[in-house]
């Protein structure tokens, strides 16, 4: 295997009697574009400063491009960094921004001028903005310039500590699309801190999942999404419902669930359905909402159904999701169905729901 541009291991940090980081260990490979996310305080901008080196970790190893990172500055390190607040110099023109990590590293002027423009022609920005200071710019503009000056430079590592919150939703989504296809083009590693989870499994090839200061999972959107380690990460990236169910193992590695809650027979969950971390207490089918629906008529043997009434329904233009009162239940069940332009049921309606269990993923807390 390729040895990975990034390599931490075991990393702690302490802040007096606070531990904010307990051995956290993470491996970014060249070229790869790796999310942090977590609920506010659970270490992940802690972890993205100490790998720029704005903060020195207590204990563990961390190791850049094959280089030890220990007391290594974060000027002389191969990364650059562009913060939540972009810190852009307002006195100076998007030319001197762009430019100012190479006049430090006292490049040539010419060659500082060449590679402005050549950002400049990267981010899609108007050559005319060279002369441009920051104030004289749209926020969209000013993280276009931001993102130019961190890469000006070529590092080996892009951290980014959500660049992006600021921004309204249309401006955000266009400049997500563009900064995934970015980091197609340049082949810069990236590591993203978002808590934006939408923007993380858009993004991202690997996103690790953090919590009061531990790394919980760590893998590709499919498996954060579809194989979730717990019920935290289920319920942490996107919405979801939770049934819970009672076990029985079978020899074969598959599990045999059944719930009082629903109509059905008990249904066999296949081993690659299951978590590998799955206990004997707590233990639930993980339910998306886009695999529930309403049911008429018989739904057939595979089919669990459940009885309830229509809590509220919200309009998103594509799809329309209703909440639905099921007792037994603390939270409402979650569906998601295409948009349409008449309601399938209203609100206080009784209504019948299923789902297919063998296409559910188990797991516990």
């Amino acid at each position: 295997m390729a040895t990975p541009i990034i390599d931490a291991s075991e990393i702690v940090k302490d802040y007096g009697r606070v531990r904010a980081l307990h051995g956290v260990s993470l491996e970014v490979s060249t070229g790869e574009f790796v999310a942090l996310v977590g609920p506010s305080g659970c270490g992940k901008t802690t972890l993205l400063k100490i790998l720029a080196g704005f903060e020195e970790a207590t204990d563990g190893r961390l190791e850049i491009q094959g280089e030890d990172m220990h007391g290594v500055p974060a000027a002389q390190r191969p990364t650059r960094m562009v913060f939540q607040k972009l810190a852009l110099f307002p006195h100076k023109t998007v030319a001197q921004n762009i430019g100012f990590p190479l006049k430090l590293q006292k490049v040539d002027a010419a060659e500082i001028d060449r590679r402005v423009r050549a950002m400049l022609e990267l981010m899609h920005l108007n050559i005319a903005y060279l002369d441009r200071y920051p104030a004289q710019l749209s926020g969209g503009e000013q993280q276009r310039v931001a993102l130019a000056r961190a890469l000006v430079s070529q590092p080996g590592v892009l951290l980014l500590d959500e660049p992006m919150s600021a921004l309204d939703a249309k401006l955000k989504k266009s400049l997500q699309a563009e900064l995934k296809k970015l980091h197609r083009e340049i082949g810069t590693s990236f590591v993203l801190v978002t808590h934006d989870l939408e923007e993380a499994m858009m993004l991202a090839d690997k996103i690790c999942v953090m919590r009061s200061g531990h790394v919980i999972q760590i893998g590709t959107p499919t498996d954060i999404y579809y194989r979730p380690a717990n019920k935290f990460v289920a319920g942490f990236i996107g919405e979801t419902n939770f049934l819970p169910v009672d076990v029985a193992r079978t020899s074969d590695g598959d599990v045999e669930v059944r719930s009082s809650l629903v109509s059905g027979n008990p249904a066999v969950i296949a081993q690659a359905n299951v978590s590998e971390f799955l206990g004997d207490e707590n233990t639930a089918l993980l339910i998306r909402p886009e695999s529930i629906g309403f049911v008429n008529g018989d739904p057939g043997p595979e089919t669990w159904t459940l009885n309830g009434v229509v809590d509220e329904y919200f309009i998103k233009g594509s799809s329309t999701q209703y909440r639905i009162r099921v007792a037994g239940l603390e939270a409402p069940v979650v569906l998601d169905l295409p948009g349409s332009s008449e309601l399938v049921a209203k609100v206080d309606e009784d209504v019948r729901i299923g789902f297919e269990p063998v296409r559910c993923f188990l797991l516990s807390e």
